[in-house]
């Protein structure tokens, strides 16, 4: 007889919640981890440490830029890095805490050590083995790096070592401009770091609307960020207390070298799924280590994989969403994932969220589309809390104005998108979400009146 009925193997934001809503549900559950805080890489190492800081140091913005103005005068905060630090550090053991916690309540057994399976229906976890009816890999991804790139953590950084450097460095160098680089090196430049950011791309922020990716970037070049586009690395040279980046510019094919106290190599993220005895079980696995699934089940009949481990966007929400999904399946539920309707953001300052279509996604599909803008200048919430940059551009239907796609780039994007999702979600029209009243003064009101411009125009505008 099973151990269990379910063993996730992995306790980042898809396993624990799937780990969660199988208890819930009535499985015997166990999750396995290796680490000695549960919460995976998001709580540790990723989403919540670096919205910590993304937050102190917005605050220290505040202070130097817009207190006077508001009439809170004295002298600007100092910072103390190590205090900083400590903070960044509380956040995160009180959420992955809170994660024990919820294990206990629901009766998770945590089983502690690295999982492998090593037959059918059993993982093994250092010299014990497990049984089990189904077993879910929930093991997430890691940094990616650059072919001959040497990551040290200390001058050569991954998003870890970014998060517990020694000091502020002068000039950070950060290569890559998506999501994790662009985050990561506003809260140095906020810090004071000279931060260059170097993409191969000719645009930042790969697979976001065009028109938000432009306006973010200028935005972010009036913070004291620079961008060197189209440039191919060729190296990185640490030495004692530096680090030399070579680049060659794809227009020219010329050569530059910059000069950095920290590189932050921020190319992205692949499977953590070596070790785990995938392929000695039988299961399909490609060559960069996505484990293919079909509904989330892999080929071999009682074992399941979600998040970022599978294919499809590597977010937190996704993941999670997917956990709940294969723990409803298990239980002889419907487990269900709307792949359209899966929200993204950036928490930088401005943040930046969107769902749905692109506008370039819709031309490339030939669809006939209308396109509603309202810019934050013209929200008087947002003007009062010096947060009018950006915009509200909502994409719909040009014969039946269903809501296909929205991007937002202004204060509290991250949480207005919801709204866009929920209305995505059951099939809404822009002109639902503009007959729907809204709070005054709230930055939400600059979402109705996108939709508004969807039809017969905004009206503060």
């Amino acid at each position: 007889m099973a151990d269990y009925d379910v063993i996730v193997i992995g306790s980042g934001p898809g396993g624990y919640v799937c780990a969660i809503r199988c208890a819930q549900l009535g499985l015997k559950t166990a999750c396995v981890e290796g680490r000695d805080t549960l919460g995976g890489t998001c709580l540790n190492v990723g989403c919540i440490p670096s919205k910590a800081l993304l937050h102190a140091t917005h605050s220290l913005h505040e202070a130097e830029h817009n207190f006077a103005t508001m009439g809170l005068k004295g002298k600007a905060p100092s910072v103390d890095w190590k205090q900083m630090l400590a903070y960044k550090d509380d956040v995160v053991a009180t959420n992955t805490k809170g994660i024990e916690f919820l294990f206990k309540k629901n009766k998770v057994d945590w089983i502690k050590g690295w999982g492998k399976i090593s037959g059918k229906g059993e993982v093994t976890v250092g010299d014990e083995t497990h049984k089990a009816k189904n077993i879910v890999i929930a093991t997430g991804s890691e940094a990616s790096s650059l072919p001959g790139v040497e990551i040290d953590e200390k001058t050569v950084v991954t998003s870890t070592g970014a998060l517990e450097l020694g000091k502020i460095p002068k000039k950070l160098v950060v290569i890559g401009a998506g999501v994790i680089g662009l985050e990561m090196g506003s809260v140095y430049a906020r810090l004071g770091s000279e931060v260059t950011v170097v993409e191969y791309l000719d645009h930042i922020t790969p697979g976001m609307d065009a028109e938000v990716g432009k306006q973010f970037q200028k935005l972010l070049k009036k913070q004291g960020m620079d961008f060197i586009l189209g440039a191919a690395v060729q190296g990185v040279e640490a030495l004692k207390t530096k680090a030399k980046v070579s680049y060659k510019l794809k227009k020219d094919d010329s050569e530059e070298v910059l000069d950095a106290d920290v590189v932050l190599v921020a190319t992205g993220r692949r499977p953590f799924t070596d070790g785990l005895g995938l392929k000695e079980a039988g299961v399909n696995v490609t060559d960069r280590g996505v484990v293919e699934v079909d509904h989330w089940k892999t080929n071999v009949d009682g074992i399941w994989a979600i998040g970022d481990a599978t294919p499809g966007p590597m977010l937190a929400h996704k993941a999670e969403d997917e956990g709940m999904a294969v723990a409803e399946s298990i239980a002889g539920q419907a487990g269900h994932v709307n792949y359209d309707v899966i929200p993204s953001v950036i928490y930088t300052t401005p943040e930046v969220a969107a769902v749905g279509k692109t506008e370039e996604q819709l031309k490339d599909e030939g669809r006939n589309y209308k396109v509603g803008k309202f810019s934050f200048m013209g929200n008087a919430r947002a003007k009062a809390v010096f947060q009018g940059d950006g915009f509200v551009k909502i994409l719909s239907d040009k014969d039946t104005d269903r809501i296909l796609g929205v991007h937002i780039i202004g204060p509290s994007a991250g949480d207005l998108i919801h709204e866009a999702c929920v209305a995505m979600e059951f099939g809404a029209a822009a002109e639902d979400l503009a007959r729907t009243c809204h709070a005054h003064p709230t930055f939400s009101e600059a979402v109705r009146e996108a939709a508004l411009a969807c039809g017969d125009g905004p009206i503060h505008m």
